[in-house]
Formats: C-alpha cells, sequence, structure tokens
C-alpha cells in the first residue's frame, strides 16, 4: 500500500483509515478551512461526516447532459441519506454531434483528456472521501472514469441515460436516421420536406443519442466493468427509474467510503475482459477501441489490441442495435439491460463472475436476478446475429499497427472486397467529393492527416459515412481513415489506421487509383503496392506543419499517442 497525503493508492487495505477529507478540515490548524466551508453554509455536522465530490459535466449545449442538474440532486439525496455530505463540481463537455464536420471536431478526443485531468485536479486538491461521476456522452464517459481510476478513492460512475427513440410515420429515428438523410436529400431519394419533418422528429428530448453509438456504449461498459450500478447503460433518461438510480449510487459510494471499495479493486483484468465481451455481444461503437485500453492504462493494465479479436472470436454479437440493427436502447432495457447480456453469456463462461463491483458485491450477485424478457432484442447464444463480436482489428501493411472496424454493421459484400483509392487529405475535401456525387461504387475512400496527432485529435468521420449510406453507396463503397468514426456509422468504415499519416504511416504514400484489398472475416487490409515501390515513395515523404499552430490542439498534438495505444498522452514528450 502506497500513502500520498491522504490518499490511498493501492488496493490492499486491510484495516479503515482516517477519513482522507481530515487532510482539510481535522485538527487546530485547519479551522481556516473548517472558517470557509461554514462560509459556504456547512455545519459543524456536515463538516465531520465524509464528504464526497460530485463531478457533474451539466450543460445547456448538449442534449445528453442539460438534465444532469437533476441527476446530481438524486446522487446528492443519497449521500446525505446515507449519512455524507456532497460537494458538487463542473467539468466540461462536447457535444459530438454539434461539433461535426468542422474544425470543432478537433477538440472533441481532446476534451477527454483535459475532463480527466480537471477531475483529477479536483478530487487531489480537495481530499475527497469518496467520489461520484456523473457524465453522459462520447469523451466526458471515459474522461471521468479515467480520472476516477487515477486518483483511486471510492468511486462510482452513474450516467444520465439514453435519449428516447424518435418516430416518423411509425417508424423509429434517431440522430443518424438525420445524418443519413441529409445525403438521400442530396441524392434525391428524400424531399427537403421531409428532412425537415425528420429533423424535428429525430431527437425528441433530453438523453445520450439513442442508438449503440459511443455514449451508450461506454455507459454500458461501465456498468460491465462494474464501476456503475445495474441499469446504468439502459435506464431512459427520462425514467424515474433514472433517478432512483442516482439516489442509489449516493447511497452505494457511502458503502464504498465505509468498506474502503477502491475503482482499482474494481477495475481488473477480468473485469476488462468482461467488458470487451459485452462490447462484442452488444457491437458496441468502434470507439470502445480508443477508450476502453485508456481506462485500462490509468488502472495500470496493458490491453493489447489483439485481446479485441481474441474475445471477438469466441464471443456471438447477440444484440443488434441502431445503426447496424432495427431497436434502440430502450428496446435493450426492457430486454434486461447489460445484466441480462452478462447472464446470457456467462451460460458460455464468457464472463468472469467473481469480480468486485461497486453494489460492494460480487458481479454474481447481480446477475442472480437478471433474465431475458425479449428474445427478439437479446438473442440466445446459440441463434445470435453474428458468430463473432461486434467489432474486429484489421492488420495488414496498410496498417502494420492495427485499425478497426464494426463488423456486424458491414454489409454481405463489403466483407470481402477491393477498390481503388480515392485519396483525401481532409475530411471536408472527401465530404464535398461525396456529396458532389464525385464517388462511385467500387471506390476506396481514403481520408488522411485526421490521426490524433495529425488532425489534431482524430475528428469523427459520421459526415463522409452517413452520406455514403444516404447515397446509396453503403453496399459498395468503403472508407478507410486514421481518423475515427462515431458509433452511429455503419457499412465498410474502418478507423484508426495505425501509425497514423503524421507519423509517417503507410496510408500517407497511398496513391490515387491505388488497389486495396479488405478481407474482415480474416482481419487483413492490403495495399496492393510493393514494398519497392513504398520505399520509393517514402523518400518524397515529409512530415506535414501541424494544421493548428496555437492553443491547447497544439499541445494535445506534441503528447497524444497513437490511436492503436488509446490515444492517451505519453508520459515524456
Amino acid at each position: 500500500m502506497t500513502v500520498i497525503g491522504p490518499f490511498i493508492t493501492g488496493a490492499a487495505v486491510t484495516k479503515e483509515s482516517l477519513m482522507r477529507s481530515d487532510a482539510m478540515k481535522k485538527g487546530l490548524d485547519r479551522a481556516p478551512h473548517r472558517s470557509l466551508l461554514k462560509a459556504m453554509g456547512y455545519t459543524d455536522k456536515e463538516i465531520a461526516r465524509p464528504i464526497i465530490g460530485i463531478a457533474n459535466s451539466a450543460s445547456e449545449i448538449i442534449p445528453g447532459h442539460i438534465h444532469l442538474d437533476r441527476i446530481a440532486e438524486a446522487v446528492k439525496a443519497g449521500v446525505r441519506m446515507a449519512g455524507g455530505t456532497p460537494m458538487e463540481f463542473s467539468t466540461i463537455g462536447v457535444c459530438d454531434g454539434l461539433a461535426m464536420n468542422h474544425e470543432g471536431m478537433k477538440y472533441s478526443l481532446a476534451s477527454r483528456e483535459l475532463i480527466a485531468d480537471s477531475v483529477e485536479v479536483m478530487a487531489r486538491a480537495h481530499p475527497f472521501d469518496g467520489l461520484v461521476v456523473i457524465p453522459n456522452c462520447d469523451k466526458i464517459i471515459p474522461g471521468m472514469l479515467m480520472a476516477m481510476l487515477r486518483v483511486n478513492i471510492p468511486g462510482i460512475a452513474v450516467s444520465g441515460g439514453p435519449m428516447l427513440t424518435g418516430s416518423v410515420d411509425g417508424r423509429a429515428v434517431d440522430l443518424i436516421t438525420v445524418f443519413e438523410s441529409v445525403g438521400k436529400v442530396k441524392a434525391k431519394r428524400m424531399s427537403e420536406k421531409e428532412l425537415k419533418h425528420l429533423e424535428e422528429a429525430a431527437c425528441p428530448g433530453c438523453g445520450s443519442c439513442a442508438g449503440m453509438f459511443t455514449a451508450n456504449s461506454m455507459n454500458c461498459l461501465t456498468e460491465a466493468i462494474g464501476l456503475g450500478l445495474p441499469g446504468n447503460g439502459t435506464i431512459p433518461a427520462v425514467n424515474a427509474a433514472r433517478i432512483r438510480l442516482a439516489k442509489e449510487a449516493g447511497m452505494a459510494v457511502m458503502n464504498m467510503v465505509k468498506k474502503n471499495i477502491l475503482p482499482r479493486d474494481i477495475a481488473t483484468n477480468e473485469a476488462f475482459m468482461n467488458a470487451i465481451a459485452v462490447d462484442m455481444a452488444l457491437g458496441c461503437s468502434t470507439n470502445t477501441v480508443l477508450h476502453v485500453p485508456a481506462l485500462a492504462h490509468e488502472a495500470g493494465i496493458d490491453l493489447n489490441l489483439d485481446l479485441f479479436n481474441q474475445v471477438s472470436t469466441r464471443t456471438p454479437h447477440l444484440v443488434s442495435l441502431s445503426p447496424g440493427g432495427p431497436h434502440h436502447l430502450q428496446d435493450l432495457h426492457e430486454a434486461g439491460g447489460v445484466m441480462a447480456v452478462m447472464a446470457e453469456l456467462s451460460k458460455a463462461d464468457l464472463i468472469e463472475r467473481e469480480v468486485m463491483t461497486v453494489t460492494g458485491k460480487k458481479l454474481k450477485s447481480s446477475l442472480k436476478g437478471a433474465q431475458v424478457k425479449n428474445r427478439a432484442v437479446i438473442r440466445e447464444l446459440v441463434s445470435p446475429y453474428h458468430a463473432e463480436g461486434g467489432l474486429a482489428i484489421l492488420k495488414g501493411n496498410l496498417a502494420p499497427d492495427g485499425a478497426v472496424v464494426k463488423q456486424s454493421a458491414v454489409t454481405d459484400e463489403m466483407l470481402r472486397s477491393q477498390g481503388r483509392a480515392r485519396v483525401f487529405e481532409s475530411e471536408e475535401e472527401a465530404s464535398t467529393a461525396i456529396l458532389d456525387g464525385k464517388i462511385k461504387a467500387g471506390d476506396v475512400v481514403v481520408i488522411r492527416y485526421e490521426g490524433p496527432k495529425g488532425g489534431p485529435g482524430m475528428r469523427e468521420m459520421l459526415t463522409p459515412t452517413s452520406s455514403i449510406v444516404g447515397m446509396g453507396l453503403g453496399s459498395s463503397v468503403a472508407l478507410l481513415t486514421d481518423g475515427r468514426f462515431s458509433g452511429g456509422t455503419q457499412g465498410a468504415a474502418i478507423g484508426h489506421i495505425s501509425p497514423e499519416a503524421a507519423l509517417g504511416g503507410p496510408i500517407a504514400l497511398v496513391e490515387e487509383g491505388d488497389v486495396i484489398t479488405l478481407d474482415i472475416p480474416n482481419k487483413k487490409i492490403t495495399l496492393e503496392v510493393s514494398d519497392e515501390e513504398l520505399k520509393k515513395r517514402r523518400k518524397s515523404w515529409s512530415p506535414p506543419e501541424p494544421k493548428i499552430k496555437h492553443g491547447y490542439a497544439l499541445r494535445y498534438s506534441r503528447m497524444v499517442s497513437s490511436g492503436a495505444t488509446g490515444a492517451v498522452f505519453r508520459e515524456t514528450v
């Protein structure tokens, strides 16, 4: 056990220590500190209790966060009911949908590190006895979890929950339906009037966007790792059960403080393997391949990309949600949620049941009452949507360190395909070409210099991928990038190609018209160009100048590691 000030950073605690908050409130020399607490209205009795930091990412710019103040109030009520004193603070957040397809997306992934750092700073500067993080959208969830694991004091995550599905003429719709419909209008497959009607109906209220996109993927995996209570990933944002869950989270963190259960006691190697198995069964976002290794890194665990293929090969795809399937998060919730999926997987020993969770009990306790209530949503192991999991890691001479694809959302025609490269140096160039009808069946769109360093910020490519689908090319055009994709992407979209172009990866050497072969079942991606020719091309390649030459984005580009290692900051620059 290592003690740094009031913080216990190791997990081997045999005797309950003094309250961590004593460092700022106990003793004669802390009278000034108590005076400052009393300036905010805290009484001696409140100050004497365990102090729980509440990291709330509420804002008026993100639909998934517009209601989080109410979630925070419920968490604080739970903390008080269990004898603690909650103290709330805020964090930033980026709405990926609003940041899409312009410079703003360069700051989305980059915000994850700022969020992690900001929560860490607050929890180190003010020695809380426990921590509750309240995220709900793409980068905010992993950022807060990274901080929770880094600080390693008793902590729990409770999300704001998913948005309800929209409806147009009895058809379930969501944000991705709108993105794809822009391409339909361009291709004259839909009228602007129909698009306007869809625009007003697709996102009916608060919550993280309704499909198995990145936010909901990460909220479900938070539950699977054991850092969130059962229901965290699927209870709709507007349900009263979400408020009750928040109160239970407040009470649960107090139990963790009492028992001194730390996040790294929960986020073990076995817990991460559980999360990857659930990832594959649910067909989660490709962005989980960035965020799960980043969480493991904070827990002191190395998750090699090859593990994703190993788990995918043995884990069937049991749930098919938007964008690749017909169902949404509310359907998964009504069918039994994440615990029901884990219970199904455990029948084939694909889940380790003896791991600890934030309930204060082993996972097997949570799985006891779990049952599948709708087999149309959660299939049996013997009749999955696909025999393998939702994600695949591809390797080859174009991606020596790996690339990722949501194979469960790829049409059968594109699982094995070959085409000629259409090369673009930015997302904007590619999007314009696609919407202008310059991309034809059989083309392979290559978008480079959009990686963590080169972007900077590894932008999501939802606009070009949804435009390809909307224009009717989803079964005939592939898209490759060293950037990444929204969880809402479907089709033969291969992202995270590593090493990235800005580091001199092979994707930087692709030329217009080169033949590229995809063999997703065999996990291969090949640039059909000889080694000799690639060596010749490399001689004329030089590193590009930074696209942004000041501020945080420049600092980020200098510090960030490869997408193959979770795009975490390097320890040394």
